[in-house]
């Protein structure tokens, strides 16, 4: 009986599973994990420390699981991304990985790049403008502040890549992977963009691009030790867990957009010819020579968690109870979702959170209920630029924020779009296994394992109401910028006394 196997390592717990060639989940395991945010701005993970040991863990347990007799045809790794692994010639992280878009410590380098290389080239090469997501800034800041480190690295890596070199000893980044690490990507043509490339990796050597559903290796014989998946069991590149989730519930045709509700959320938009917007970004597809957008929020479920404990710490059904409690509208209460900057579509690290419109007679309620609507009014300013790139075709939602009983009620409300919710919600790590059935010829490469489970439809009355709040929420943004910027000015200056 063949099996394969996905890990996915997520922002807070990696998840793995064994399934079998038909899509049927043998098994399951989840190890909740933390990021480290050892200064303001930065978010990192001890890549060996946490995502190695917790591929090892994981894969032990659920080998143990298998049936008798039963044998790993192939596995993939995806992981959060894109982020940054620099290590020793020996495969040794120098330093904590670096995360993806919620780091924002290179600030000075995107727009020292910025400048050097020029915007609208870059846009035009890469797809993308550079932001807080993009790794060439990270580099850079290495460069610049660690040089001793940056001296000494041999080599970089993604996560996924970074635990594919673990288990094979290859040196590989997935085509995906690399259109995030702008601007070291050509995008449009599906490339290393070599110039600059070498001007930002100096004297580290570019990975040899994949794509996620190759087989790049087997596991060799050290990595079948520490982990308990036998000596040559193939090994699939795997990509960011976002899109290797969006590839799960079968988003996949020019159209298909999936929502991911999560700590933040990520969308993808698989399109049918390269387009470039400077508020989304531009990346390559999962499957060979496509291409799609992206977006991502700084933050969604976390301000949820946020309101949760500054409020008290009761119980989530009790929020929900006490938001559900409250008109759609949050009787005059809006709020601005930037409490960690944001992403897509402004591209701020100095954004902040704004509550406009509170009086005595707001509660707990009306606050989580604002959030969720200033969330949903963030997506659907992105789920406009991507209509401009292809229409809608389908709407896929999955991840755990839809345990909430009005969060995607309120999103399709707010964006007037129907969602599909597959009945298989297990997320990226089941992706994975797909990836590596295809890759391994277990399974044909069209083999799509999603079946949908109900949809979310819109309240007619709910859509007139918010489509009138969100002309006014869409002011909120560009008439307290300075006014927030100044204040993340006086709160930089701040910790320089702590």
């Amino acid at each position: 009986m063949d099996l394969l196997l996905g890990i996915d390592m997520g922002t807070g717990s990696s998840k793995g599973v064994l399934v079998d060639p038909h899509g049927v989940v043998l098994a399951t395991e989840t190890i909740a994990h933390s990021m480290d945010l050892p200064r303001p701005g930065w978010a990192e993970v001890d890549a060996d420390g946490m995502w190695w040991r917790e591929v090892c863990l994981i894969s032990r347990a659920l080998i143990d699981r298998a049936p008798a007799g039963a044998r790993i045809a192939a596995m993939c790794v995806s992981g959060v991304g894109p982020c940054l692994v620099l290590c020793d010639e020996n495969l040794r992280p120098l330093r904590p990985a670096i995360l993806y878009g919620i780091d924002s410590r290179a600030e000075a380098e995107i727009e020292l790049l910025t400048a050097e290389l020029g915007a609208a080239e870059i846009l035009e090469r890469a797809g993308t403008q550079l932001s807080s997501q993009a790794v060439g800034p990270k580099i850079e800041w290495v460069r610049r502040h660690e040089p001793e480190i940056f001296a000494a690295a041999a080599r970089w890596y993604g996560s996924n890549s970074y635990i594919a070199a673990k288990l094979t000893g290859e040196y590989v980044m997935d085509h995906h992977t690399a259109s995030q690490c702008d601007p070291l990507y050509a995008t449009r043509s599906l490339r290393w963009n070599d110039e600059w490339a070498q001007r930002i990796c100096g004297h580290l050597p570019l990975p040899r691009l994949v794509w996620p559903s190759e087989v790049v290796g087997t596991v060799h014989a050290e990595a079948a030790a520490a982990t308990g998946v036998p000596a040559g069991t193939p090994v699939v590149a795997g990509t960011v867990d976002a899109v290797a989730e969006a590839f799960s519930v079968g988003v996949r045709q020019p159209g298909d957009q999936m929502l991911m509700y999560g700590s933040t959320m990520f969308l993808v938009h698989i399109i049918d010819a390269y387009h470039a917007d400077p508020a989304l970004w531009t990346t390559a597809g999962v499957e060979q020579g496509t291409h799609a957008l992206a977006a991502g929020t700084a933050t969604a479920g976390s301000l949820i968690n946020w309101l949760q404990a500054v409020t008290g710490g009761a119980p989530f059904e009790h929020l929900m109870a006490e938001a559900q409690a409250v008109p759609p509208g949050s009787e005059g209460l809006l709020v601005l979702p930037y409490l960690a900057g944001e992403r897509t579509p402004v591209f701020d690290p100095r954004a902040r959170g704004v509550f406009a419109g509170l009086t005595l007679r707001h509660g707990r309620g009306h606050l989580l209920r604002a959030a969720y609507e200033g969330i949903s009014f963030g997506i659907r300013q992105i789920l406009e630029k991507f209509d401009d790139a292809h229409a809608a075709r389908r709407v896929v939602a999955v991840g755990g924020g839809l345990r909430s009983p009005i969060w995607a009620q309120t999103l399709t409300n707010v964006t007037g779009h129907a969602q599909l919710v597959p009945e298989q919600a297990i997320g990226a790590s089941y992706g994975d296994a797909l990836l590596a059935a295809i890759g391994a010829g277990v399974v044909a490469p069209e083999t799509d394992w999603a079946k949908i489970s109900y949809e979310i439809t819109p309240d007619p009355e709910a859509v007139a109401l918010y489509d009138d709040l969100y002309t006014t929420w869409s002011k909120l943004y560009p008439d307290t910028r300075d006014v927030v910027h100044q204040l993340a000015q006086t709160d930089t200056r701040a910790q320089k006394f702590e």
